[in-house]
């Protein structure tokens, strides 16, 4: 019998959705914490069940059934979200659907294992005066400044992810066009438009890096820095927003997506289309975006409130 630990099967998945996929090394760490939290649970579970019997081993891929899936689901239950369940019960799917795929085992256990109803929370965003605030907030006279407001400018302007602002490159910026080349999610380009104000930060920022410096930027480097001069990480932006977050005193708790959140309800409240939104963020299914029409759908309300003679 050719046997298949399961341990060894989860590495060759996570190795292909670098290499024939695409993602972030972020995404492949974060699925394989996902299938070995599910690895050990199975592993606990037989060993509890022989006991007297002593241990048997790795666990092999085709000893998983959807009875193991069914059990890790009600593990979940007692100390997750319902988000979190989902998103772990998704990743199983996968990896199991990879497996067939590749004709590793013939059946998917996964396959009829139902996914949590998950609750549906609207997402976090802050109205336009409470954005320009925090915009308006961030000093220019050094250049950490000058590129911190760039930065944010730069996110609430495209609605990026935060990843995908991190990974821009000098290059990127068309400021002749007034666009910006991003790669997204599965490496996935796509091209969107940059406001005024953000184009000015950013030829500010880069022009006084320069001058203090007396480095030119490199058209291929990255766009925004860190004080070593290399490439500016995504924790760092975000520790930075909460640093101007709690210096203005908004109540508000905001995360860099929380900005990307706002350049989309922004966008959909003045009335844009919502497929120009959705392809605005980068998102594969139409569904993902409508969660952001919540205040559209508050404005049209209040627009018939307002205008209906028999409301």
């Amino acid at each position: 019998m050719n046997l298949r630990p399961l341990e060894r099967q989860i590495q060759a998945f996570v190795e292909a959705l670098a290499s024939e996929k695409g993602y972030s090394a972020n995404t492949c760490r974060a699925y394989a914490r996902d299938l070995d939290q599910f690895r050990r649970y199975v592993s606990e579970q037989r060993r509890a069940s022989r006991s007297d019997r002593g241990d048997a081993g790795p666990v092999q891929t085709e000893e998983v059934d959807a009875l193991m899936i069914r059990g890790f689901l009600g593990h979940l239950h007692k100390t997750n979200k319902k988000s979190t369940v989902a998103r772990k019960i998704s990743t199983i799917r996968s990896f199991f659907r990879y497996l067939v795929k590749h004709g590793l085992i013939a059946d998917n256990p996964a396959a009829f294992v139902l996914t949590p109803k998950q609750d549906k929370t609207l997402p976090v965003y802050l109205p336009v005066d409470e954005m320009f605030r925090l915009l308006d907030s961030i000093r220019t006279d050094t250049v950490a400044g000058l590129r911190d407001r760039a930065i944010f400018e730069t996110l609430y302007s495209c609605g990026l992810r935060i990843s995908e602002l991190a990974g821009l490159n000098a290059s990127d910026v068309d400021f002749g066009q007034g666009l910006v080349r991003v790669l997204g999610k599965g490496r996935k380009e796509r091209i969107v438009p940059i406001g005024r104000k953000a184009l000015q930060a950013i030829q500010a920022y880069r022009e006084r890096f320069e001058a203090e410096s007396g480095v030119a930027a490199e058209a291929g480097g990255p766009l925004f820095l860190n004080l070593r001069k290399g490439r500016l990480t995504p924790r760092s932006m975000a520790r930075i927003l909460d640093r101007l977050v709690r210096d203005i005193g908004l109540l508000t708790r905001v995360s860099p997506h929380a900005l990307r959140h706002s350049f989309a309800t922004h966008l959909l409240d003045a009335g844009a289309d919502l497929r120009v939104v959705q392809e605005l963020l980068g998102h594969k299914s139409l569904s993902t975006t409508q969660k952001y029409t919540h205040v559209s759908i508050d404005r049209l309300m209040a627009t018939y409130d307002k205008a209906h003679p028999r409301k």
